[in-house]
């Protein structure tokens, strides 16, 4: 049988982009996906489109919220499938294989998540490339470091989430970063890296929107470290600053 996976999408008055994040994830080859909705109570055509576009069954809840965080914890609790992912409401699958992809990952017992690239595209020209983040495989110390996996290609089985906990929306920016610190870095899970984009992510998500919002994301990281015991300071932030610089000279090949 083929594994059950759970995708997330969080969303809010986003009817100008959420039309292709659905029909990226009616596309898929994979046959047995959950795609959970979780709206904030928008006040666009956000919930026609849902009705219109969504191909795959799953929960839909309007309702205010706490935030992005709050929303996704939401989302977990509501999951039924084996495997669980994230996809941001102005965000696409890359292609019609990538859920296939990461299913096949899954189908090994030893492995409780995965991980792959993304590329960031222009939200006025989504065919023009602006960044393209390639991870790679997982060494202990990467997160402590500051790195992490491109959050919307990271898959966890559904078990390890009710084990470790979700999102801790504490942090209104960097909880994805505490989370994959804690699940990687912490628990020490078993953790597949899958080489190949997964993902094409619009600019102008909320850790980047401003400088403020920048200061603000490291703020949270050094928060989320500490909270773990890990040391913080000026190479950290110098790390991630290198690794965006990388972002913006690579391209995918092909």
């Amino acid at each position: 049988m083929a594994i059950k996976i759970s995708l997330i999408t969080v969303c809010y008055n986003s009817a100008a982009t959420l039309r292709e994040t659905l029909e990226s994830v009616a596309a898929q080859t994979h046959p047995d996906i959950e795609h959970i909705i979780i709206d904030g109570g928008s006040r666009d055509a956000t919930l026609d489109l849902v009705r219109q576009h969504r191909r795959h069954a799953g929960p839909l809840v309007s309702e205010p919220d706490r935030g992005i965080y709050d929303a996704m914890n939401k989302g977990l609790a509501l999951a039924s499938g084996e495997v669980v992912g994230f996809l941001n409401s102005d965000d696409v699958l890359a292609g019609p294989d990538v859920l296939a992809r990461i299913a096949g990952v899954f189908a090994s017992p030893a492995t409780d998540a995965c991980y792959g690239d993304l590329v960031y595209v222009s939200a006025r020209d989504p065919d023009r490339i602006v960044r393209y983040w390639r991870s790679r495989p997982y060494q202990a110390g990467l997160c402590r470091r500051g790195w992490m996996p491109a959050h919307p290609t990271f898959y966890v089985r559904r078990r390890i989430y009710q084990q470790h906990g979700g999102f801790d929306d504490s942090l209104s920016i960097a909880a994805d970063f505490e989370i994959c610190l804690r699940l990687l870095e912490v628990q020490r899970l078993p953790v597949t890296y899958l080489p190949g984009v997964l993902v094409r992510m619009r600019t102008g998500g909320a850790s980047n929107a401003s400088l403020r919002n920048i200061v603000r994301a490291n703020r949270e990281v050094s928060r989320a470290l500490r909270k773990h015991g890990y040391p913080d300071g000026l190479g950290l932030i110098l790390g991630k600053l290198a690794s965006k610089l990388v972002q913006l000279v690579h391209r995918p090949s092909g």
